[in-house]
């Protein structure tokens, strides 16, 4: 060690360093004293009056006794004691600043996101800055959630989110919403990840097409009876036990062997549609590549008539059907509200005690069945086993297909009304998005199919998990999801899903499109009286553009399902976006010529192909270019200039039926405005009500 020190004159700096030799001669440096010195060896005692211990000691350290001029306060040996070193400062104050208001929290917020804005730190790096003010957004939810509708508000005035932000993000609209998922989410993990920009290339498609089987609501009723009443007044009709009161103890319309419009389907019905089905579609040979299911197997009965044995019965007999008739590949199901008993009573599991199993028996049942069919792997199982029903699976061709069960946005599920400031009590949205990241890491795309649609009209699911749905699809569209599929409306009908919540509505922010399959013999309950029935049943068949990632070639985890379309070109890539839909429709009205006879059955006839009724409109439109979003929105800008357009799909929606109304005057908008509304919330702001149904 050297210990140095310099002196400094008033005309000169000299630095001069000192080192305490063995032996010092006093050597006289020119106007200052000797150039070394010794010190003593002994502590000089005199330096202080009192000491706790020897000075001249030479195994301790002097500790002298200091008392305090100005407080007069004589400090401790312990203060200075090196064998009594504290472990913590306890007597000293430590002070903390005073604990903010909440409204003070959110000024520190809001002051905190402009300086994250602004900041030159974060250089182009938006993933960062977004994920910084993610973290500012989560500790103002979790310390002051008040505050959260009223920061979500600030930040979009601020920014210029939105033209009516107090609407769109005030505590009853999605304020509260956002409030709870930030809360809760992982903002620096992967819920923070923001999409990918840019977007994934788009691979070159395969030029090879696959067939695809929509079905939805088949509603069997295994209780038909032949001859009973068709036009009843109430129930469902073509029962035993219905009439028609203004004619009590006659049958006005006795119920053919085929169906009737008033009523479910018979199963001399379901099983002569599902012969059709290959002979129409061409796969009597090939089969199909897959089919989807999106839900309601169950009949329309009341309450007091339904019981689990007659729902495990309808799902037993329709699975089976579905299997040996169609000749196809898997069948991908959903469940609807009516393939539970009691109907659309699905209790999250978070809710606990009875409430989380009473409901919950049907889901071991379904997916024992689906399993028995060998159309799901192991590992799906288990997951709709545990899992509302609710499944993913990963094909071998590069597509994952996630089912939902969407008993738990639907308005009828009397249990969804329970913590309805949590968008997502049973976690199935948090389940669809750890799937959506999974997919988008691995490069694979994804079908998504529920039940219950979420937009349109607004009037069928709650709003708060439908905002949160659509929020979830613009992140994974359009490079993930490809594709949405829906039942429910017994109609056929189609939403798209735009980027900031359906903000701006154009070609370049439209992100995906979900497409609702309608039924096969309709039942209303709006008008029961016997008129012209719709021509039903209606089937689509989807020809898809493919898509098959060079790597998923060689895939044979026990999490995948083969696909049985063959080997696709290894030049080419598999999209899974759709090239067209196919419809087919049978009348109704001419079931009662086929009592008597077995001769022939029910008639079912091509109605139109989706590319060639809308293509036409679209300048540009390739015929190997997908029917996505960006082509359903130029759609919609073609009905706006020709109504007719309109027209032709209020029929469509219908299956051409002449019962449906005629669209015109307020529901041309109104049908333009359905179509581009995939949440309650773009329905209830934007639309005008009462054009949703044709029924």
């Amino acid at each position: 060690m050297v210990l140095s020190f310099r002196v400094l004159g008033a005309f000169a700096l000299s630095a001069i360093a000192f080192s305490v030799p063995a032996v010092a001669e006093p050597v006289t440096v020119d106007g200052l004293g000797p150039s070394a010195y010794t010190a003593p060896g002994v502590f000089p005692t005199s330096v202080y009056k009192h000491y706790y211990n020897s000075p001249t000691a030479t195994s301790a350290q002097p500790q002298p006794v200091i008392s305090d001029p100005v407080s007069h306060k004589v400090y401790p040996l312990e203060l200075t004691d090196p064998s009594t070193l504290p472990k913590n400062d306890t007597h000293d104050p430590h002070i903390l600043p005073p604990k903010a208001s909440s409204g003070q929290l959110l000024e520190s917020a809001f002051a905190q996101i402009w300086s994250i804005a602004s900041s030159p730190s974060f250089g182009s790096n938006n993933c960062a800055r977004c994920q910084a003010a993610l973290q500012v957004g989560k500790f103002l939810a979790m310390a002051a959630p008040e505050e959260g509708p009223t920061f979500a508000v600030r930040v979009c005035e601020h920014f210029n989110f939105n033209k009516d932000c107090a609407t769109q993000y005030g505590i009853f609209q999605l304020g509260s919403v956002i409030t709870q998922v930030i809360a809760n989410a992982d903002v620096g993990g992967l819920d923070g990840q923001p999409k990918p920009n840019p977007l994934p290339v788009r691979k070159k498609p395969s030029g090879k097409r696959i067939k695809v089987l929509h079905l939805s609501d088949m509603h069997l009723d295994p209780r038909y009876t032949n001859g009973a009443e068709a036009n009843c007044t109430s129930g469902l009709c073509c029962r035993e036990n219905v009439f028609d009161v203004q004619s009590p103890n006659k049958t006005v319309f006795p119920a053919p062997r085929y169906g009737a419009y008033l009523c479910d389907s018979p199963i001399s019905l379901v099983v002569s549609a599902l012969k059709a089905i290959p002979v129409l579609t061409g796969t009597e040979r090939t089969g199909f590549d897959f089919t989807l299911y999106t839900g309601d197997l169950v009949s329309h009965d009341s309450e007091n008539q339904l019981s689990r044995d007659y729902v495990l019965y309808t799902e037993t007999l329709l699975y089976d059907l579905l299997k040996r008739m169609l000749n196809t590949g898997p069948v991908y199901a959903a469940l609807g509200n009516h393939d539970s008993y009691n109907q659309a009573q699905d209790a999250p599991h978070s809710l606990g005690g009875q409430l989380a199993s009473q409901f919950s028996w049907n889901y071991d049942h379904v997916a024992s069945l689906w399993e028995h069919e060998g159309w799901l792997p192991q590992s799906a199982v288990d997951l709709a086993r545990s899992h509302y029903a609710a499944y993913m699976v990963r094909r071998m061709d590069g597509l994952r297909v996630i089912t939902l069960n969407t008993d738990l946005w639907y308005t009828a599920n009397y249990f969804n009304y329970i913590n309805m400031t949590n968008p997502d009590v049973s976690g199935m949205l948090r389940f669809v998005t750890d799937e959506l990241q999974a997919a988008e890491d691995a490069g694979d795309s994804v079908w998504i199919l529920g039940h219950v649609l979420t937009g349109w009209d607004g009037t069928n699911p709650l709003q708060n998990p439908t905002n949160l749905f659509y929020q979830i699809v613009d992140r994974f569209s359009p490079h993930v999801i490809k594709a949405i599929f829906f039942g429910h409306t017994h109609e056929d009908q189609l939403m798209i899903y735009y980027a900031n919540n359906g903000t701006t509505m154009n070609a370049q922010t439209a992100q995906a499109a979900g497409w609702t399959a309608g039924r096969w013999v309709d039942w209303s309950c709006s008008d029961r009286s016997f008129v012209d029935a719709l021509n039903e049943p209606q089937f689509w068949l989807s020809r898809l553009r493919s898509r098959l990632l060079g790597a998923s070639i060689t895939r044979t985890s026990t999490d995948t399902v083969p696909a049985t379309n063959g080997t696709v070109p290894a030049s080419g890539a598999k999209t899974f976006e759709i090239l067209d839909a196919h419809t087919w429709k049978s009348d109704v009205n001419s079931f009662p010529s086929l009592d008597g006879q077995h001769a022939f059955g029910p008639t079912y006839e091509y109605e139109y192909s989706t590319r060639e009724t809308y293509g036409g409109s679209i300048a540009g439109w390739g015929p190997n270019d997908p029917l996505n979003a960006t082509w359903w929105h130029l759609v919609t800008e073609a009905m706006e200039k020709d109504p007719s357009l309109v027209t032709t799909f209020n029929t469509y929606q219908g299956k051409s039926s002449v019962r449906s109304p005629p669209c015109t005057g307020d529901c041309i908008a109104a049908k333009i405005c359905y179509i581009r509304s995939g949440s309650v919330s773009l329905a209830k702001q934007n639309c005008i009500a009462g054009f949703g149904s044709v029924q």
